[in-house]
């Protein structure tokens, strides 16, 4: 036997071990130990199931109840093992950043409404003496001031922002071609001395298009999503139409029309490289702007459509414009009150 607190020493029998020999029940212990297999005509004798073992007690002294369930050891095969709970956290990790992803737009937009809201308070209020116009940026010595006030993040929905920018670099696009197109034609009419009437109408081209392209069609556009406007969005659709067709002409480039386009450019071609690389330039810049206009037209077009506008709301926005306009209503009572002394007077 082991000796508490000093080495184990094993006993000269081990079948004379005292935890061995209590684990043996006595009676069948005593058979075995009489029985010798060496003796002839002895039987063994008969094997007997041991009986049960006498259930341990507590360490109050008690022994539990029979039948109650015992906790499972850890890590045996009857222990729950949640082999989901990676998955869930993951999950659940992404559920909050998406949150908080909308939530951080949520803020941005609620924010940009409360600026837009005051802007429009102040304007209403008399203090849009505060927002001087801003449109063309001229410096501050030139003697000819800004026209316009134009401020896209302020003045325009956050819906529609994207849409009205890409408008204004669209007519910044076809400034530029229409100045490209200005040198081409000069280059051209030094080559060519015979076209000196597509040299004269690209300045012209030039010098008109592109102020009225901006009045006649981006400012309706400009005001047409600034306040929802179907009046505006009818002037824009009818004069847009018109500058895709004029942006699908300067593609094409007629002779003698003032567009070095396509037709123009391989004319050129044949009697100078050069040239005829620049003119090839200008008509590359042509077709883009086309092909970027009929696009942003049907764009445009189908938002309109989903803002619920109308040809009677525009017909109810121009009678109230008209009759609004304090230059109209003096001439109408003018014209009122003549007819009124015409009609006293008349025999």
């Amino acid at each position: 036997m082991a000796q508490r607190g000093g080495p184990a020493v094993l006993p000269d029998n081990p079948f004379q071990d005292p935890a061995a020999v209590q684990a043996w029940p006595g009676s069948e212990r005593s058979a075995l130990d009489a029985y010798n297999p060496f003796e002839s005509g002895a039987p063994p004798p008969p094997y007997q199931a041991p009986s049960a073992a006498p259930v341990p007690l507590s360490p109050a002294g008690m022994a539990p109840p029979q039948g109650a369930a015992q906790p499972p050891r850890k890590g045996s095969p009857t222990e729950p093992r949640n082999y989901g709970s990676y998955g869930t956290q993951a999950s659940a990790a992404a559920a909050t950043a998406e949150l908080l992803k909308r939530q951080e737009e949520l803020n941005r937009k609620a924010e940009e409404l409360d600026r837009r809201e005051r802007e429009l308070q102040n304007a209403a209020l008399g203090g849009a003496a505060t927002r001087p116009n801003n449109w063309p940026p001229l410096p501050s010595f030139c003697p000819v001031k800004p026209c316009f006030y134009q401020d896209i993040p302020v003045e325009i929905p956050a819906d529609f922002q994207k849409t009205v920018s890409t408008m204004y670099y669209l007519w910044m696009a076809s400034t530029i071609a229409l100045f490209l197109n200005f040198l081409s034609s000069l280059a051209w009419f030094c080559v060519e001395p015979s076209s000196g009437s597509g040299f004269g109408l690209s300045i012209l081209w030039a010098l008109l298009y592109t102020p009225c392209s901006f009045v006649c069609w981006y400012r309706p556009m400009y005001k047409a999503f600034r306040s929802d406007s179907s009046f505006n969005f009818f002037v824009f659709f009818f004069v847009f139409f018109a500058q895709n067709v004029m942006y699908v002409l300067q593609a094409i480039g007629i002779p003698n029309w003032g567009f070095s386009g396509w037709i123009l450019s391989l004319i050129a071609l044949r009697k100078n490289t050069a040239v005829a690389v620049m003119m090839i330039l200008v008509s590359l810049v042509f077709t883009a702007v086309a092909v970027l206009g009929i696009i942003m037209l049907k764009k445009i077009h189908s938002l309109y459509r989903r803002t619920g506008a109308s040809f009677q709301k525009a017909q109810e926005e121009f009678a109230a414009g008209v009759f609004s306009n304090q230059a109209v209503r003096t001439a109408a009572a003018n014209a009122a009150a003549g007819a009124a002394t015409n009609a006293f007077r008349a025999p």
